[in-house]
C-alpha cells in the first residue's frame, strides 16, 4: 500500500462500515448530537479449552487515545463516502452528512472513564465508559473494541505465563507467528501482562526496552555445511559476543555434541574474563534436558550459567515441566529448586495469539440516553441472562479484606460504598437470584476503580510509563487470590451490584418485559 493507502485504513475509516449506515440514520433523526453514553466491558475470562483465565490484566488505553487524538474526517476520507453508490446507482451517504463529518468529524468532545493499563479486571464490569454526540460515539465502538480488547487478550496470557513459570524472567518470541503488524500491539500487551523483554527490536526500543534474542538453528547448518561444525559455529558467536553469549545447543545432539561443545566455548570465554551467559533448548523432553545440562554445567563449573527453555510453551506446559523437574531432579541428585531458578523462557506463538482463546468478547453497549437534561439508562434484555446490560452510569469499586485481599468488585450508583448498620447487600451481576452480605469491620478499604481520561475530548490523565504499569499489575496480582490466579480451574471472583444498582436493573427488566 501507497502512504495514502495507509492513513485511509488506520484512520477515521478504520471502523466496521455499519457504524456509518447507523451514524446517518441518527443524523437523519436529528439524534446526531444527542448525548449517549456506551460502555465496554468483557462478558467472559477466556477459556483456552484445556484451562481458563480467572481474571484479566487491562491493557490497550495508551494506544487508544493516541488514535482518538489524531483522527478525525479529512478530505478524503469524505470523498471515498460521497462515491459509495448503493445497488441503485445512488449515493449511499447524503451530502449533508458528509457535510457534517467534515465539520464535527472528531472525537473532540468525547467524556471518557477507564480502568488504568496494568490493572487486574474482571467480567461484566466496565472496563471504559464512553459519554459524547450520539454519532461520534458510536463511530469509536470498533477501534476501541480493537485496540482494548487484543491488548487486553494478550497482556492476560503473558501474567498467567509469568505466575505459571514461578516469575522467571520470560521472553516473548512471537513475532513471526503474529498477525501482521499486530505484533507490535502484543508486544506493548506481552510487557504489560508479565514478560520482562521481547525479540521485537523496533517497538522494543520504543517501548524503551532492550530487544533480547539468542540465535537460530540455522546458523548451526550453516557452520556445518561449510565444514566448521557445530563447535566453530559456537566459536564464532562466542567471540563476537562474549559477554552475551547463549549457545542453541539442540542442532545435533542436545547431550552428546550441543553441551559438550558449548561447554568448550564456556571454558574458552571464562579463560578470558568473561561470564557465560547461557544455553537454550528448543526440542525435546525440556524438563528432562533441563535437569542433565544444569548437571553438566555444574560440573563443569558454569552453576550459574543460565537455561532458556522456547518451543512451543504457555502457562499450562510451563506448569508441567516445572512439576516434572520438582519430581524427577532429586533421582539425578539435583535440587529442583536451584534448577527452575536458573531458567528462562521464551514463549512465542502460544504467548502473541494467545492460543485456545485468540479474541476476547469484549463489547461496547448503549448504557444511558441524556433525555430533557435528564440521564435515562437503556438496558437490552436477552434470552441469555449473561448478555442483559447493566443500566445507567455505574461507580466501579474493589473491597479489600483485611488480608489485604481483594474480595470482590462491587457496581453501585453511588460515587461512594454504602454500609448500612454496618452491612453491605451485594447481588450477582448476571443472576438476580443470588446475593450476599459484606460486613464493614471485615472490610480493609474500598478502591474507585474508573479514572476519568477524556473531559470534553481535553486529556485530563497521564498516561504512566510501562514500569509504573507493570508495577500496578504486581500489586494487583498480588492482592488477588491464589485461587483466583489458578492455572486450571480458577475460583470465580465475585463482580457485584449493590442494592440500588440491582434495584434499577430489576425494575428495567420488569418494564421492559411488560412492555
Amino acid at each position: 500500500m501507497v502512504q495514502s493507502d495507509y492513513q485511509t485504513a488506520e484512520g477515521i475509516l478504520f471502523t466496521d462500515f455499519y457504524q456509518l449506515t447507523m451514524a446517518q440514520l441518527y443524523f437523519k433523526l436529528g439524534w446526531h448530537e444527542k448525548e449517549v453514553q456506551f460502555d465496554y466491558f468483557f462478558r467472559n475470562y477466556p477459556d483456552y479449552g484445556t484451562h481458563q483465565a480467572g481474571y484479566c490484566i487491562n491493557a490497550g488505553l495508551e494506544w487508544l487515545l493516541d488514535w482518538m487524538r489524531h483522527i478525525r474526517f479529512e478530505q478524503s476520507d469524505l470523498e471515498l463516502l460521497k462515491i459509495h453508490l448503493n445497488k441503485a446507482g445512488r449515493q449511499i451517504f447524503d451530502n449533508n452528512f458528509i457535510d457534517w463529518l467534515g465539520v464535527h468529524g472528531s472525537f473532540d468532545h468525547i467524556t471518557l472513564w477507564a480502568i488504568p493499563e496494568g490493572r487486574v479486571v474482571h467480567a461484566n464490569t466496565p472496563l471504559a465508559v464512553v459519554r459524547g454526540p450520539f454519532v461520534m460515539t458510536q463511530l469509536l465502538e470498533t477501534s476501541l473494541l480493537n485496540h482494548l480488547n487484543y491488548q487486553t487478550l494478550v497482556a492476560t496470557k503473558a501474567a498467567r505465563i509469568k505466575y505459571a513459570g514461578r516469575n522467571r524472567p520470560l521472553i516473548g518470541f512471537g513475532m513471526r507467528r503474529g498477525q501482521g503488524e499486530g505484533v507490535n500491539a502484543g508486544t506493548r500487551a506481552e510487557l504489560i501482562g508479565g514478560a520482562d523483554f521481547s525479540s521485537n527490536t523496533g517497538m522494543s526500543y520504543i517501548l524503551g526496552y532492550p530487544p533480547v534474542g539468542t540465535h537460530a538453528h540455522s546458523m548451526i547448518q550453516a557452520f556445518i555445511a561449510m565444514g566448521e561444525g557445530e563447535l566453530g559455529a559456537f566459536e564464532a558467536y562466542a567471540d563476537l559476543y562474549p559477554d552475551d553469549c547463549v549457545l542453541l545447543v539442540d542442532t545435533v545432539n542436545t547431550l552428546e555434541s550441543g553441551l559438550p561443545n558449548a561447554i568448550k566455548v564456556f571454558e574458552k570465554l571464562k579463560r578470558y574474563g568473561h561470564e557465560p551467559a547461557g544455553i537454550r533448548l528448543d526440542s525435546g523432553d525440556l524438563a528432562y534436558l533441563s535437569i542433565q545440562a544444569a548437571r553438566m554445567l555444574d560440573q563443569a563449573g558454569f552453576p550459574r550459567t543460565s537455561i532458556v527453555l522456547s518451543n512451543q510453551l504457555d502457562e499450562l506446559i510451563l506448569w508441567q515441566i516445572i512439576n516434572q523437574i520438582i519430581i524427577e531432579a532429586p533421582r539425578y541428585q539435583m535440587d529442583p529448586d536451584r534448577i527452575i531458578d536458573r531458567l528462562i523462557f521464551g514463549v512465542g506463538t502460544k504467548l502473541i495469539v494467545s492460543a485456545g482463546a485468540p479474541a476476547l468478547d469484549g463489547v461496547y453497549k448503549l448504557s444511558a440516553i441524556k433525555e430533557n437534561g435528564q440521564w435515562v439508562p437503556s438496558l437490552k434484555i436477552s434470552e441469555n441472562t449473561s448478555k442483559t446490560l447493566i443500566p445507567g452510569f455505574k461507580h466501579l469499586f474493589r473491597i479489600y479484606d483485611q488480608r489485604k485481599k481483594a474480595e470482590a468488585d462491587v457496581m453501585t450508583l453511588n460515587e461512594e460504598v454504602v454500609f448500612i448498620n454496618g452491612q453491605l447487600r451485594i447481588h450477582h451481576s448476571m443472576d438476580m437470584s443470588l446475593s450476599r452480605i459484606i460486613e464493614e469491620k471485615n472490610v480493609l478499604k474500598t478502591e474507585s476503580l474508573l479514572s476519568l481520561i477524556l473531559e470534553n475530548g481535553k486529556m485530563v490523565y497521564q498516561c504512566p510509563p510501562i514500569d509504573q504499569i507493570r508495577h500496578q499489575r504486581d500489586n494487583d496480582l498480588a492482592c488477588l487470590d491464589e485461587g483466583v490466579k489458578r492455572i486450571i480451574n480458577p475460583h470465580r471472583y465475585h463482580v457485584s451490584l449493590d442494592d440500588g444498582l440491582w434495584d434499577l436493573k430489576n425494575n428495567l427488566v420488569k418494564r421492559y418485559s411488560n412492555r
